[in-house]
């Protein structure tokens, strides 16, 4: 007789796994475990068939002229003063204004007040435009539109740089042609893998002394380890520089006018960069035929490639995220924007060319995903991926995956099955709106009066899909929170709408001082929704210590048997479980180290109170009897128990649970965790002495230094706890010129003193009966 085994899913990128984790949640695994069915005959499944929609000539039309893009970076590489210019040569804009501008208007997409008087981004923005590209193919240019989201830079802001790739189709990575690859463009480069989102990157800040576009193309190659190759050659160097050349189209481009809106295009190519220009051309051909066959081809076969093959070729490459065409220019002097732009239209994909797929709630979580096509006539899904607090209420930002969403249709809740109206519909330029009645596949839109949580998908209905949501990294900081004065009602107004927009803020009160807890990514994060909090609900506050997010962790196996009795008149609690505590591995695939497993045989414990035996472990490990902070790296094993016919109950199995976990936790040697992070220092060269010294006085482990020219780079791992007051010491140190950013890596235990320190002061802050 054969079985069918359970089905294998069919993609385990983090995209699925995240869809796995995000559904797991609502049947926690004891209880699938607790329902698995019996293995039936392979003949008695009924595998579930989906209508396939076909795109018509009206949507392929629309879709090629399509282009949904992100723009990212390492802090100050110049992404929003890079899409302030894309929106002035779109002609979205009729000014160009800088992020830290003296007129005091600052940057289009930088719409928040505290944005402009930083100077940073905070807050991903979204905007459209259209652009008639000049494509590589053919001489005659074709109207693209292109939805664009500006992104922010810093690591504390990481959940809008992860949404907003989680909707986009492909990517702008902007690099500083001085600084090169950074901290936070590595990270960068991890999400756009994990949503698979094809990139051209963009060498900015050119016109800096020191620019050297030539070694940041070969820190893409190995430090992102994936092919890259100039398309263009810089014309003049530093302040000298005039325009590129396209080494596709061999055209030398020229930026003319006052702010660089007039493109002169020539044939024939300055005779100091001719050279050159022909070797980096063979050298793009030979970086294409690695991961093309049909270049590889024409390489063995001693042929050259035409314009068109070669343009075809970097697009084929580029969608398939082996390859990534590199642009060079300055946004700040208004040179090679627009080429870059051509770039954009011509080699990222269209929404027809992504893979994407959805998860039908009706199936087990395990069931394979089902293909989406992004044709009009097709039942709607869509992704509620960003939330924001707008002058009317809830603003929903929406990318139509799927069918066709109007002004004044309903939409379901696939989460809750709620029907609701879309009453308003708009597209976003940066804070500004622009009602539309209806909005297609591919597209990215807003919508009112709708709500829901960031990473929900909405349906016409007809159908029982979800899309998988978005990664949520964990908080690695917290600060004790305290109102000024008498609580209003906007201090708990205020943090339930940051919470609700922004999935890695989150919000407690703690159990013991009955403090208000915010924890978040950084500390700059937190600042910022202080500040905010202080603008926008009128609400002052005065904050805490930062704490950092510690962790427990047991090291040794250890066997409980555990009865839990009560008895006080009538009904009492009985409950009794067997089993064992062990130390665990994170699991690679779904990203959990906390594990509950039943192996109970011959139903010693009733199916029933398995899910509360597995919740009493959960609760349990949220606060460890060791330092009070929440357990990792443990697996709870139940393997036998007894029940009473008339005094058990969940309460009392959970309770057992609990009781165990406490009983035996001190005997597994617990050990407490520290966040480590990875910190990138760049400053001076003539500081290294001093900054390699203040980074190992305070633990820091250094992993890699880089000296260039008239600065280096230092990269260390630092324990968090040993961060605080860093930016004014490197301030000290480096004469305010050094400059830092770090970034979360692992936990590791932290010293023995420490440990006892920790221990000791928890022991301290306990009420007298419970030590």
């Amino acid at each position: 007789m054969f079985f069918r085994l359970p089905a294998a899913p069919t993609c385990a990128s983090p995209r699925y796994l995240t869809s796995l984790r995000t559904w797991g949640s609502f049947r926690t695994a004891a209880t699938a475990a607790a329902l698995k069915p019996k293995p039936v005959e392979a003949e008695e499944v009924a595998q579930p068939t989906y209508p396939t929609y076909t795109l018509s000539d009206k949507d392929h039309a629309r879709l090629k002229f399509q282009r949904n893009i992100g723009v990212s970076a390492h802090i100050d590489s110049g992404k929003t003063t890079l899409t302030e210019r894309i929106l002035y040569y779109t002609g979205r804009i009729n000014a160009i204004h800088e992020v830290r501008g003296r007129d005091n208007v600052g940057a289009k997409m930088d719409s928040m007040e505290l944005e402009r008087e930083k100077g940073i981004t905070i807050q991903s923005a979204a905007t459209f435009c259209d652009w008639e590209a000049a494509m590589p193919t053919s001489d005659k240019k074709e109207k693209y539109a292109i939805n664009i989201i500006d992104t922010p830079g810093h690591v504390d802001f990481t959940i809008e740089v992860e949404r907003a790739l989680r909707v986009l189709d492909g990517a702008i990575l902007v690099l500083c042609a001085v600084s090169g690859v950074q901290s936070q463009t590595i990270t960068v480069d991890r999400q756009m893998r994990r949503y698979n989102v094809p990139r051209i990157s963009f060498i900015n800040k050119m016109d800096r002394p020191g620019a050297n576009p030539w070694r940041v193309i070969d820190q893409i190659r190995h430090k992102l380890k994936i092919a890259a190759a100039a398309v263009q050659v810089p014309i003049g160097v530093e302040d000298e520089l005039r325009g590129v050349v396209d080494l596709v189209r061999w055209k030398a481009v020229y930026n003319k006018g006052e702010k660089g809106q007039d493109i002169i295009e020539s044939d024939e190519i300055p005779a100091e960069v001719l050279d050159f220009a022909k070797k980096k051309r063979q050298e793009l051909i030979e970086q294409l035929a690695e991961v093309d066959e049909q270049i590889g081809d024409m390489i063995i076969m001693e042929e050259d490639p035409t314009t068109a093959q070669l343009a075809d070729a970097i697009r084929r490459a580029t969608v398939s995220l082996k390859f990534s065409p590199v642009f060079l220019g300055s946004a700040i002097k208004n040179t090679a924007v627009q080429p870059m732009l051509d770039g954009v239209c011509a080699y990222l994909p269209t929404p027809s060319e992504s893979t994407i797929t959805a998860h039908d709630t009706t199936l087990p979580v395990n069931a394979p995903a089902i293909p989406l096509a992004p044709a009009a006539d097709a039942p709607l899904v869509a992704l509620a991926f960003k939330l924001e607090e707008g002058r009317y209420g809830q603003l929903t930002y929406m990318r139509v995956y799927q069918g066709t969403m109007k002004k004044g249709s309903f939409i379901y809740h696939a989460r809750t099955g709620k029907k609701v109206k879309v009453p308003r519909l708009v597209r976003m330029h940066s804070n500004e709106m622009e009602d539309i009645d209806e909005i297609g596949p591919g597209e990215i839109c807003a919508i009112f009066g709708v709500d829901c949580a960031s990473g929900d998908t909405f349906t016409d209905g007809s159908t029982n899909f979800s899309m998988s949501s978005m990664f949520v990294p964990d908080p690695v900081i917290s600060l004790s929170l305290t109102p000024v004065g008498q609580e209003s009602p906007n201090f708990s107004r205020a943090l339930n709408r940051f919470k609700k927009e922004d999935p890695t803020f989150r919000v407690h009160v703690d159990s013991e001082s009955k403090e208000t807890i915010i924890s978040g990514m950084g500390e700059l994060h937190l600042e910022i929704y202080v500040e905010r909090m202080r603008r926008e609900y009128n609400v002052e506050c005065t904050t805490g210590k930062p704490r950092v997010a510690f962790r427990e962790q047991p090291t040794e196996r250890v066997e409980f048997h555990y009865t839990h009795k009560k008895q006080s008149g009538g009904a009492g609690q009985f409950a009794r479980i067997i089993g064992y505590i062990e130390p665990m591995e994170m699991d690679p695939e779904t990203g959990k180290d906390v594990a509950f497993s039943n192996e109970v045989m011959g139903g010693t414990v009733p199916t029933q109170y398995i899910p509360a035996v597995e919740r009493g472990f959960l609760e349990a490990c949220e606060k460890g009897t060791l330092a009070g902070y929440p357990i990792t790296g443990i697996r709870f094993v139940l393997k036998d128990g007894l029940e009473h016919v008339v005094d058990s109950s969940e309460l009392a199995f959970r309770l057992a649970t609990i009781g165990a976990l406490r009983e035996v936790y001190l005997k597994m040697k617990p050990v407490v965790l520290e966040p480590i992070m990875s910190v990138e220092v760049v400053a001076p060269a003539e500081f290294q002495g001093n900054v390699i010294g203040g980074l190992n006085q305070r633990r820091g482990t250094i992993v890699d230094s880089e000296v260039r020219e008239d600065e280096f780079t230092a990269i260390a791992e630092v324990a968090l706890n040993d961060m605080f007051g860093y930016s004014n010491a490197l301030r000290g140190t480096t004469q305010g010129k050094g400059e830092f950013s770090m970034e979360y890596k692992c936990h590791q235990p932290v010293l023995p003193h420490t440990q006892k320190e920790l221990v000791d002061a928890y022991k301290k802050s306990l009420p007298q009966a419970k030590k």
